[in-house]
This record gives structure tokens, C-alpha cells and sequence, in this order.
């Protein structure tokens, strides 16, 4: 590993906190107003309110991340950039993920906007960013450029770079879990088989980079080696718990019969077109 020095962090950008307090209480808001519009416009079918707590439990995660103590801690502590790694690239994401917004945003829309959004859905490029190999790359195969090569130093040597590495890991960590279990439309998803491989690698991938990170292969960090070890610890267990609530949220959504149906019902709905009507007995 050589010799590892404390990396200097950088001082938070002026008005941070109030910023992202904000910023999340505006996400949060217009949630919590679209939903109401859902149950408004069906009564009957309403919106789980399973659905906003899971959206209101992810916007926390990020307020414990993003925010002091540890939002400042992360910045002179390799061990508290790994905690928040963690809940903004890994728990969050699911949580955020799981509250199913693209759903949401389709009940609420016009008729002839949801048809524009579900359009895009079935265009080629969103189809390749929500791949799972693409999710793949972009979140777990980022690391190894993160930990691996100055980015990790230059980055947190610069208040910008932090917030630019945060905005990464939240991006990233959303499109792996809607690409591995979101619950919103998408067409060209593989199925759930293929899914778990996909998560399989995910998975023995950060047990191999946490390893090497506490091993100091190839590690170029500027930290002192005893917090490099623990935030390595951190990602290893951590990481697993989070990947088998990923895996849970998977297995959770595996009818092998009904997968077609529910995706062209979802695209359907969002597109306000009616179901067509049961049988009769």
C-alpha cells in the first residue's frame, strides 16, 4: 500500500446544509403531493402508502449522509466517506427506487404526456442506461477508478469534487437498483435469472475491491492505513447487507407468469389507457 497520508478534505461549499435540507424537503413535497393527486384521481386505487414511506426513509438516508455529522466527517475521515458511500450509493438508492416515482409521476400526467413518458421508456437510449450491465458499470465498476487512481484524492481535495462524487453514487445506485429490482416500468429489462447474475457479480466485485482496500493492493489513497482498513470493513459488510435487500426486493417481485402482463398493464396505466375489461363468468 505505501505510505498513506491524511488527505486534507476541503472546507463544505457556504450554505451547504440549508441547500441540500431544501433540496430534500422539495423532493420530499412533491411526492407527497403526487400521491395525493393519485388517490384523488382513483379513490379506489389510491397510493400505497408502503410507496411513500419508502420514498420519505430514502430521503432521510440522504439527510444523514449529506448532512453534519457525518456529511462533515467525510470530508477529513476516510471512514465516514465510506459510511456515506454507503447510505447515498447503496440504501438510499433502494429505498428511493422501491417508492416506484416513475409509477407516480405516470398516474399523475396527462394522458398525452404519459404517452410521451412512456415513449421515451421504449426508446433505444434509455433502454441501454437502464440495462443492468450499463448500471453495472456506472455503479460497482466506477469504484476501481474511484480507489484505484488519483480520482478518489483529487476529488475530495475540492468541496465541488465531493458533491460531484455524491452526485455519482446517488445517480449510479438509483439505476442499479431500478435496473436489478425496480418495481417502475421498463420494457426491455431482463429477466429476474438474469438479473440475479447480474447482482451476483455486483456483489463479488465489492468483496474483491473492499478486500484489496484492506489489503492495500494497488490502493491510492491518502489516508492513514487504520482507516482505509475499517472503511474497507464498512463496505464489506455493509455493502452485503445492502445487496441482499436488493436481492430481497428481486425475489420479492418473481412471478414468472404474470411478468409480461404486469409490464404491459404498468405501461398501459401510465399511458391512461383502460385495462381491458375481465371476462365475464
Amino acid at each position: 500500500m505505501g505510505a498513506m497520508q491524511h488527505h486534507d478534505g476541503g472546507t463544505s461549499l457556504p450554505g451547504t446544509s440549508l441547500t441540500v435540507l431544501l433540496l430534500l424537503a422539495a423532493a420530499g413535497g412533491s411526492y407527497l403531493l403526487a400521491a395525493r393527486q393519485a388517490r384523488r384521481r382513483n379513490r379506489t386505487r389510491g397510493w400505497s402508502a408502503w410507496r411513500t414511506t419508502s420514498l420519505l426513509a430514502g430521503l432521510g438516508l440522504l439527510a444523514v449522509g449529506l448532512l453534519p455529522p457525518l456529511g462533515s466527517a467525510a470530508h477529513t475521515d476516510f471512514r465516514g466517506h465510506m459510511a456515506q458511500h454507503m447510505l447515498i450509493g447503496m440504501y438510499a438508492p433502494l429505498a428511493l427506487v422501491l417508492a416506484a416515482p416513475v409509477t407516480l409521476l405516470l398516474r399523475t400526467l396527462p394522458a398525452s404526456t404519459a404517452r410521451q413518458v412512456t415513449a421515451a421508456l421504449h426508446s433505444r437510449p434509455v433502454q441501454v442506461a437502464t440495462h443492468p450491465a450499463t448500471a453495472l458499470a456506472l455503479s460497482t465498476g466506477s469504484l476501481g477508478a474511484l480507489y484505484f487512481t488519483p480520482l478518489y484524492n483529487t476529488a475530495s481535495s475540492h468541496p465541488a469534487g465531493h458533491w460531484l462524487m455524491h452526485a455519482h453514487l446517488l445517480a449510479s445506485g438509483c439505476l442499479f437498483a431500478h435496473a436489478i429490482a425496480g418495481p417502475d416500468p421498463a420494457p426491455a429489462r431482463p429477466g429476474v435469472r438474469a438479473r440475479l447474475v447480474y447482482l451476483g457479480v455486483a456483489i463479488a466485485a465489492h468483496a474483491l475491491i473492499a478486500q484489496a482496500l484492506y489489503g492495500g493492493f494497488f490502493v491510492d489513497i491518502r489516508a492513514p492505513i487504520d482507516q482505509v482498513q475499517q472503511a474497507a470493513q464498512i463496505m464489506y459488510y455493509g455493502g452485503d447487507i445492502a445487496e441482499l435487500l436488493l436481492a430481497g426486493a428481486l425475489v420479492a417481485t418473481w412471478r414468472p407468469e404474470r411478468r409480461a402482463k404486469a409490464v404491459r398493464m404498468s405501461l398501459a396505466v401510465g399511458a391512461g389507457v383502460s385495462a381491458p375489461p375481465k371476462a365475464q363468468s
